[in-house]
């Protein structure tokens, strides 16, 4: 008998809700940069964020467009990402900011907002 308690390991894909797939698209993959990786239909399309699959769609029986959870990206430099994502057309919600200290790193957040209203994270480890 294994001692080990079977769990989640890392997220595979995330799904987000949104008015207008064809759009939302274009805002992940030109503002936001993400690889796009296929569409299924006018309704669904996916794209990557590192390992983690980003699946975009019409409210389909579940979600309310605008009214997902917050997505937090990693990034290395956050001034220059949040600055480079605004200036291709994501709506500023919070410039970057230290957030807490710990002990072997200083955290930076920063907000954007995609076309729907849906809040987007930007985080920095900074060492």
């Amino acid at each position: 008998m294994s001692t080990t308690t079977p769990g989640l390991d890392e997220i595979g894909q995330i799904a987000i809700t949104v008015s207008d797939v064809a759009r939302a698209t274009a805002f992940y993959r030109d503002v936001l940069g993400l690889k796009f990786l296929f569409s299924a239909g006018p309704n669904l399309a996916f794209l990557a964020a590192g390992t983690v699959r980003i699946m975009l769609t019409t409210p389909q029986g579940h979600g309310e467009v605008g009214k997902n959870s917050v997505l937090y990206y990693k990034v290395a430099d956050i001034a220059t990402v949040h600055a480079a994502v605004v200036a291709r057309g994501a709506a500023n919600e919070r410039a970057p900011q230290l957030t807490a200290k710990m002990p072997d790193h200083d955290l930076w957040m920063a907000f954007v907002r995609d076309p729907d209203g849906n809040l987007i994270g930007l985080m920095s480890e900074v060492r």
